[in-house]
């Protein structure tokens, strides 16, 4: 009889703590974190802090969104586009934005890669870490579905996906995902840190997300051409 009393005292002694309320019309998440560098901004949709990374190719390119929507590589050892920010969404799946451009790299459902404006599910990518460093970065919503064999069960479900990976050929061209592999030297990333140039240049362009135009040598190793579009693999 006295166990009643006692848990209405210990709750009058310990007032459950108010939450914190969302406004009408907004989704509470809790997975919200302020972005790096502590400017207030808030991932709404992502889970984490993102890292500051250039992503160097095995083909020996940086890989850079544009502003206009354009993914492609450079050789540029120091190139504004070529600055991500990496973000984990969940346990092994992030998302890639270009710190400059303010775009998020994504694929789309025939493996042409192209820069979001909005995040999407298209911008989930799965990240593995390989050998020496190298990373891949495979789409997390399309693949293709290969048959399944005779008498395969749940456990081979997984086997029976050929995933589309993120890849820069050796001309700094982006390739379909339907046409690469985790083995191609086109789909190994290695993720950079940045140099101190690499920072002096995101000091002196001012706040991350604004658009830069490119110099001339972006010109010169032909980053306008038209024929370096998606649209055309």
């Amino acid at each position: 009889m006295l166990v009643i009393p006692l848990l209405v005292l210990v709750s009058l002694l310990d007032p459950v703590r108010p939450r914190a309320r969302c406004s009408a019309g907004q989704t509470c998440d809790p997975r919200q974190r302020r972005d790096a560098g502590g400017r207030g901004g808030v991932y709404e949709h992502l889970g984490g802090a993102p890292r500051r990374r250039k992503l160097y190719c095995a083909t020996k390119y940086h890989l850079q969104i544009h502003p206009n929507g354009k993914i492609d590589g450079t050789l540029e050892e120091h190139n504004p586009l070529s600055i991500m920010e990496i973000t984990a969404v969940e346990v092994g799946v992030v998302a890639i934005k270009g710190l400059f451009s303010g775009r998020y790299l994504a694929m789309n459902e025939k493996g042409r890669l192209y820069a979001s404006e909005e995040f999407n599910k298209e911008c989930e990518f799965v990240e593995r870490i390989l050998e020496l460093g190298y990373n891949t970065y495979a789409s997390r919503y399309h693949s293709t579905e290969l048959p399944q064999p005779a008498g395969g069960g749940s456990k081979r479900r997984a086997s029976t996906q050929k995933l589309w990976y993120v890849s820069i050929n050796g001309k700094g061209r982006p390739r379909r995902g339907f046409k690469t592999r985790s083995t191609d030297k086109a789909s190994l990333f290695l993720p950079r840190l940045l140099g101190n140039k690499d920072h002096e240049m995101v000091r002196r362009s001012g706040p991350p997300g604004n658009s830069i135009r490119p110099s001339r040598s972006f010109y010169f190793i032909g980053i306008n051409d038209p024929m370096l579009s998606c649209d055309n693999f």
